[in-house]
């Protein structure tokens, strides 16, 4: 599109076509475009009508424009909040006075809390790779702090149903922690296509169909099961037919629970109604034919299946309640322009990018000139999720907070909304 808006052909059959151009989510927009249209269209004052709706405090994305400023445009504010309830509305504006919200409903007063770990006694972590865990508690003890304080929570009357109440853990790894398929995320390191995406043909054929498949037989919706199993519906000539799907199913239904992927797919095999795809069957006959101990060059697919046949198939089925948005838990990925009821953050480290108790040192005297981009992502970050929750808000740092981020933490949600979690959460 940068390309083709270089030709003035190009550009007349545009406007023509397109005389009023919006661009949603402006701020997440590829910089090289969005610099395409200040050149051709508003620095010459020529081309459709432009309107850009966003907000550079919500980008989120690191090859996004963030900020567009331009004398051809026209800035209108919204000032209206139609989402959050009083008390957290309020949170906002004092984080982001330049840009003073109202509430739709005053009388919807609502809660924004913060909970914060200082008093663990325990060694914080130091990591490794640059240290990217520096500050936080230990697993164990970031995981006991969670329970601890969704029991509060739910004591205050709390509905943690995903319907209603998003925990946002901002990073995978804690997420895989809590939902329980850490292993999956540990085989493909730093890549999220394989699993996130379903990239990888198991993975794939696991969460797209054969999931599907065994909660379709456990509804019994059999065309639906049929479906997910197999392009064609298989043939079914007698009653020992059906008997003998049933008994498949049911010993599926089993295995899934105690069994391990491999164990899965070997059992998939070794059934003659049922079939694997052709990318599933590849990789298993590549597998095969390395042998069983991993050699020297061995391929990283073949390794990662290697690894992934072990794993407990319960991993998968937690990866695809995930994956589907079955569980109360996100990213940042998952909530962007998303709301709820009820949100609890969960802010500690894991991500070399993010640290919210830096940025939060540095919102008074602002971040040193060289990490300015840095800052700003941790704080649009952390303003995109304080301000999903409609009607309650609860934060829970387990990275260490120094006397500077407490006190900035502290103006923005009163001290009387500042909560000091006991040493031992257990």
């Amino acid at each position: 599109m940068v390309q083709a808006l270089t030709s003035p052909k190009f550009r007349a059959v545009l406007t023509s076509r397109y005389p009023i151009l919006f661009v949603d989510e402006y701020q997440d927009t590829d910089e090289h475009f969005v610099g395409a249209l200040k050149s051709w269209f508003l620095d010459r004052g020529e081309g459709p009508m432009i309107g850009l709706f966003g907000d550079h405090w919500q980008k989120i994305y690191d090859e996004g424009c963030g900020l567009v400023v331009h004398d051809a445009l026209q800035p209108i504010e919204k000032n209206a909040n139609f989402r959050s309830a009083s008390r957290i509305v309020d949170v906002l504006n004092e984080m982001r006075p330049g840009l003073h919200q109202e509430v739709s409903d005053p009388d919807l007063i609502g809660e924004a809390r913060v909970f914060h770990t200082n008093l663990w006694p325990g060694e914080r972590r130091t990591g490794s790779g640059g240290g990217h865990w520096t500050g936080d508690t230990s697993p164990e003890a970031a995981s006991a702090y969670f329970e601890y304080l969704k029991a509060q929570l739910r004591v205050e009357g709390w509905d943690f149903s995903p319907k209603t109440t998003k925990i946002l853990i901002l990073n995978h790894k804690g997420i895989a922690r809590e939902q329980g398929y850490s292993s999956i995320l540990e085989i493909y390191g730093q890549y999220n296509g394989p699993w996130l995406k379903k990239e990888d043909p198991h993975i794939k054929y696991l969460a797209d169909q054969l999931e599907p498949a065994c909660v379709a037989y456990q509804q019994r919706r059999y065309g639906a099961m049929f479906g997910h199993l197999a392009s064609d519906r298989p043939t079914i000539r007698r009653h020992s037919d059906k008997a003998a799907w049933a008994e498949a199913m049911d010993a599926l239904l089993e295995l899934r629970l105690t069994g391990t992927i491999g164990e899965v797919i070997d059992y998939i095999i070794a059934v003659p109604q049922m079939q694997l795809p052709n990318a599933v069957l590849r990789n298993e006959q590549g597998l095969q034919a390395a042998g069983v101990e991993p050699g020297e060059d061995e391929p990283r697919r073949i390794t990662q299946l290697r690894k992934l046949r072990a794993v407990s198939y319960t991993e998968l089925i937690a990866l695809d309640q995930f994956i589907d948005g079955h569980t109360p838990f996100a990213t940042k990925h998952g909530v962007k322009g998303a709301e709820f009821e009820n949100v609890i953050v969960v802010l500690g480290r894991g991500w070399n990018q993010y640290n919210f108790a830096e940025m939060l040192e540095w919102f008074q005297p602002g971040p040193p000139a060289n990490r300015r981009e840095k800052f700003e992502s941790n704080r649009n970050l952390f303003y995109v999720a304080c301000s999903r929750p409609k009607v309650r808000l609860a934060l829970l740092f387990t990275q260490l907070l120094s006397q500077a981020a407490l006190d900035q933490i502290t103006a923005w949600f009163g001290a009387e909304h500042v909560f000091e979690l006991p040493a031992n959460p257990g």
